[in-house]
């Protein structure tokens, strides 16, 4: 090997050299720079977001997350960026804009996914700024009103259609006396049918607007049974069902009386409405450990295990035929559920077929002298 070899062998050593250190000068520079512009401070600022903050950088990992940003999986504490995310701060950045998208991420073992909305902004060539809530929830009540729009449009349209039949028979049939009877009497059930429909359709859209119980006042729960059961009486003794009250104490809460009257009546009803004639509803009150518990006890059909879990539901029925001929709406138990939440309480069933159902409404029951 002669000199000149040595010398271009020298020179290329050099180079690659210079380049690599290059290299390693720009590496060190992007990772000083990420530390710098997320100081101390800022990091304690961007760990007291409610929503999920990273600082992303340039490699496609994150500078900095808080712990939103870990809980909704868009950025691990040890600097793993979700792709979505890092798609979003590359498109940030070529555009010179913030840019933001909903995006579904997969969390846990199960793989439940979640509609997580991201902003994205830039902040210099080097770092972007992503802000992430989760919108699973938002998503769910909106199919939720959509939903409640298709079925109350379904609702609607078999009573007024059955309002319309009836009318057009009588208008046929307007030389025949005791057809036109009958028919009008017909139409009267449609309409007492539809009036209740409409009220429990304002009533339960009340409940899930922002309306609902704020100013709560003393509430005696005797009352609320005693006024419950005075409303049910008339529709029992038509078909000859005994309603009795059994009061083993006297607890006050803190809410709506309206509502909650509302509730147990509800429960009533529906108790007498799926018992067999000259059965027998109870309503018993009681109260164990600062709970209040009003049970609604009847020895009718009883619901079927599989049915229990969506009677609450609104527009459910567990049996449409009877519901049609009680006037039933499906919308009664969903009702008595959002009141009970609306005071913080619960709601349970306990069933089986040919036995009977007992309804359990659980309030928290004031102590003496609180609600003087």
């Amino acid at each position: 090997m002669d000199g000149v070899e040595v010398l271009w062998i020298v020179l290329a050593f050099a180079a690659g050299s210079g380049v690599g250190a290059l290299l390693l000068r720009r590496r060190h520079r992007r990772e000083v720079i990420a530390r710098t512009l997320v100081p101390h401070r800022t990091r304690e600022v961007l760990a007291a977001m409610q929503s999920g903050a990273v600082i992303v950088r340039r490699d496609r990992r994150a500078a900095f997350a808080n712990g939103p940003a870990a809980a909704l999986a868009v950025a691990r504490l040890d600097g793993k960026l979700q792709p979505e995310v890092a798609d979003l701060a590359e498109e940030a950045w070529d555009r010179d804009e913030p840019v933001e998208r909903e995006v579904e991420i997969r969390r846990g073992v199960l793989g439940a996914v979640t509609h997580v909305h991201v902003r994205v902004t830039p902040l210099g060539d080097e770092l972007a700024f992503a802000v992430a809530n989760d919108n699973t929830e938002m998503r769910a009540v909106e199919q939720a009103r959509r939903e409640f729009a298709t079925n109350v449009s379904h609702e609607l349209k078999t009573p007024v259609g059955a309002l319309s039949l009836l009318a057009e028979t009588i208008e046929e049939g307007a030389d025949d006396p005791e057809m036109v009877r009958q028919f009008a009497r017909k139409i009267r059930k449609e309409s007492r049918r539809l009036t209740k429909l409409i009220q429990e359709i304002i009533e339960i859209s009340r409940l899930q607007g922002d309306d609902t119980v704020r100013d709560h006042q003393p509430v005696h729960l005797t009352e609320v049974v005693a006024e419950a059961i005075d409303g049910a009486r008339l529709g029992a003794e038509q078909r000859r069902i005994e309603v009795s009250s059994s009061v083993s104490a006297e607890p006050v809460t803190m809410g709506d009386r309206d509502l909650l009257v509302m509730a147990v009546r509800n429960l009533v009803d529906n108790a007498v409405a799926y018992s067999e004639e000259g059965g027998k509803v109870t309503v018993a009150l009681a109260e164990d450990d600062g709970v209040a518990a009003i049970s609604v006890i009847d020895h009718g059909i009883g619901i079927d295990q599989k049915d229990q879990e969506r009677i609450f539901e609104r527009f459910y029925r567990t049996d449409p035929a009877r519901s049609r001929q009680t006037g039933g709406t499906g919308l009664g138990l969903s009702i008595v559920k959002h009141v009970a939440l609306q005071h913080a309480g619960t709601v349970e069933v306990w069933s089986q077929p040919n036995v009977g159902s007992t309804f359990t409404l659980r309030l928290q029951a004031q102590e003496e002298g609180m609600t003087e």
